[in-house]
C-alpha cells in the first residue's frame, strides 16, 4: 500500500484536502485527530502532561485546557520540545498502528509538523498543501481570531514555505477557489492511483 504524508503550513487547506480524499473513500489518518485522543480525561498522556506543566493546563472538566498549554508552550521553546516528547512517541504509534489495519491502493496520514518532527520516513510520498503566507495568515486569523504576535509564534515553529516545498514529491496549490482544489485533489488522486498500481 502506497502511503502519501500529507503536510502544509498553518492555514494552507490540508483540512480541505484531506476532506475531498476521504469523500473519494481514500483512509485518512490525522495525526491531530489521534493527538486529541491520546488527552480526553483520564488518559496516560493527560496525566504526563499535568505532572509536567501543572494543574493549571487542566479545566475542571478535566479536560486539557489547550489555549493555557498553547500559551505555555509557545513562550518557552523547552517547553514545547517536552510536550512533543510526550505526545510525538504516542501519535506516531498510533498510525503505524491503523495503517497495518487498512487494505487500500493508498493511504493518506496527515501530519502538520511533519517535517519538523522528521516523521516523512512514515510515507512513500509527501504531499504539501501551499499558499502564499499573507494567505495563510488570513485564513487563521479569519477561523481563530489570532493577532499578529500569535501568528508570527505559531509560522516561527514551522519549518518556511522554500523548505516545505523542496522536500515535496508533489505539491497542490490552494491559492484560487475551492473548486479549483477540489479539482487539483482529484486529479491528484487519480496520479496516485497509478502509482499505486505500479508499485503492487
Amino acid at each position: 500500500m502506497l502511503v502519501i504524508a500529507l503536510t502544509g503550513g498553518i492555514g494552507s487547506g490540508k483540512s480541505s484536502v484531506s476532506q475531498r480524499l476521504d469523500e473519494l473513500g481514500i483512509p485518512v489518518i490525522d495525526a491531530d485527530i489521534i493527538a486529541r485522543e491520546q488527552v480526553l480525561p483520564g488518559s496516560a498522556a493527560l496525566r504526563e502532561i499535568e505532572t509536567e506543566f501543572g494543574s493549571r493546563v487542566i479545566q475542571q472538566d478535566g479536560s486539557l485546557d489547550r489555549a493555557q498549554l498553547r500559551t505555555l508552550i509557545f513562550n518557552v521553546p523547552e517547553k514545547r520540545q517536552r510536550l512533543e516528547q510526550i505526545l510525538h512517541p504516542r501519535i506516531r504509534r498510533e498510525m503505524e498502528h491503523r495503517l497495518k489495519l487498512l487494505d487500500a491502493p493508498y493511504a493518506i496520514l496527515v501530519i502538520p509538523l511533519l517535517l519538523e518532527t522528521g516523521q516523512n520516513e512514515l510515507a512513500d510520498r509527501v504531499l504539501v498543501v501551499d499558499c502564499p503566507e499573507d494567505q495563510q495568515i488570513a485564513r487563521v486569523q479569519r477561523r481563530d481570531g489570532l493577532n499578529d504576535a500569535q501568528m508570527k509564534q505559531i509560522l516561527a515553529a514551522q519549518v518556511d514555505r522554500a523548505t516545505r516545498l523542496s522536500r515535496a514529491d508533489d505539491v497542490i496549490n490552494n491559492s484560487g477557489s475551492l473548486s479549483e482544489l477540489i479539482a487539483a485533489v482529484d486529479k491528484q488522486h487519480r496520479s496516485y492511483l497509478h502509482l499505486a498500481k505500479i508499485n503492487q
